[in-house]
């Protein structure tokens, strides 16, 4: 019988706690080739921000760091690997994401294992897959490294799948958390109640990836049935492609939802006052109004004008900002000065491109 793979007790804890884990860009030059530097720079930037965790090698790190013509998925993992053990915090998370179909998946996460990650991002997104083939490719994983389940929004790829499925995911031995990014009420509510009917709710932490509801679900309780009765389940974390920007301001957010939700009603406020200007700042970095087109290209760009990355570019000559879009991106940056972490970067920017 295979032995459950488990993750250290340090990240445990923190997993079920609940922190800010940024999904990494990928920094490159001009002639889009990988910009180690920069690349430092940036996982430097999150750790010294609070992260509790990383995602590497997922949709904002793009997929295509793992055609031959790039052969960037090792790279990019390894380096945020050497910078968080540099870091020398033994909690902070370090997850990579894994594509494609169960053999790639498997060698994917076979190679984070080996440079010493602790868990794999499990994207649904695979040609011609079914609910059962992708709960079968998953144990698969699982066998190598703990599994973060993922809802994938349909918008960039992501299959609709059911309260069955996430029933039937959530109850594998091997998984850990689950990160909701549906952009879609209904479907979070859907993954929320597929995780109690499984049996193990209090083992599976409930991340959010809804990148325009951050705050929302964050103060939501889910009210649902578990075998073992009703109970209360809350997103604890978010994994999240825009917490790859004002993270530090993500952690303070984080902290105050688990104020609000010990029942500080200041914090309670605060969050209130504040996600209304999250989603402001959302829309102009993730471009929902051309289909989400420019969205790793917004995340870079709020890199760049805060100086962490030379430019916007991506790995697709074919991607890149949409019109108006850097300029929706300089007013969101002023109009909310505490969600985008200038005058910290500003302090600590040269030593972190040493």
């Amino acid at each position: 019988m295979s032995t459950v793979p488990t993750l250290r007790p340090a990240a445990r804890e923190a997993l079920s706690r609940g922190v800010v884990i940024p999904a990494q860009p990928l920094a490159l030059t001009a002639e889009r080739t990988l910009d180690e530097r920069r690349q430092r720079a940036l996982t430097r930037y999150y750790l010294a921000a609070g992260a509790g965790g990383l995602a590497v090698g997922v949709h904002t790190t793009q997929f295509e760091i793992r055609d031959p013509e790039h052969n960037l998925f090792e790279p990019v993992l390894r380096i945020a690997a050497e910078e968080i053990a540099a870091n020398g915090d033994d909690s902070v998370l370090r997850i990579a994401g894994v594509t494609g179909d169960t053999a790639q998946a498997v060698a994917e996460a076979e190679l984070a294992r080996d440079l010493g990650y602790d868990a794999v991002l499990v994207s649904p997104r695979v040609e011609g897959a079914t609910e059962q083939s992708l709960l079968e490719r998953a144990r698969a994983i699982g066998e190598v490294l703990p599994l973060v389940g993922f809802y994938l929004q349909t918008a960039i790829g992501g299959p609709t799948l059911s309260r069955d499925f996430w029933r039937e995911f959530a109850a594998i031995p091997a998984v850990v958390a689950v990160k909701a990014a549906p952009f879609d009420r209904y479907r979070t509510l859907e993954l929320v109640r597929g995780v109690a009917a499984s049996g193990r709710a209090h083992e599976v932490a409930l991340y959010t990836g809804n990148d325009d509801a951050i705050v929302s679900d964050l103060q939501s309780e889910f009210h649902v049935s578990t075998p073992a009765g009703p109970t209360t389940l809350r997103f604890v974390g978010g994994l999240l492609g825009q917490w790859a920007v004002g993270t530090r301001a993500a952690v303070a957010l984080l902290e105050q939802a688990h104020r609000a939700a010990d029942g500080d009603l200041e914090a309670l406020a605060a969050l209130n006052r504040a996600s209304a200007d999250m989603v402001d700042f959302n829309q102009a970095v993730f471009d929902p109004a051309n289909d989400f087109a420019g969205v790793i290209a917004g995340v870079h760009e709020v890199l760049r004008q805060q100086g962490l990355l030379e430019g916007v570019w991506c790995l697709d000559p074919a991607e890149g900002l949409s019109p108006g879009q850097a300029e929706e991106i300089r007013r969101v940056r002023l109009a909310y000065p505490d969600l985008g972490d200038d005058a910290f970067i500003a302090e600590h920017l040269e030593s972190w491109l040493r």
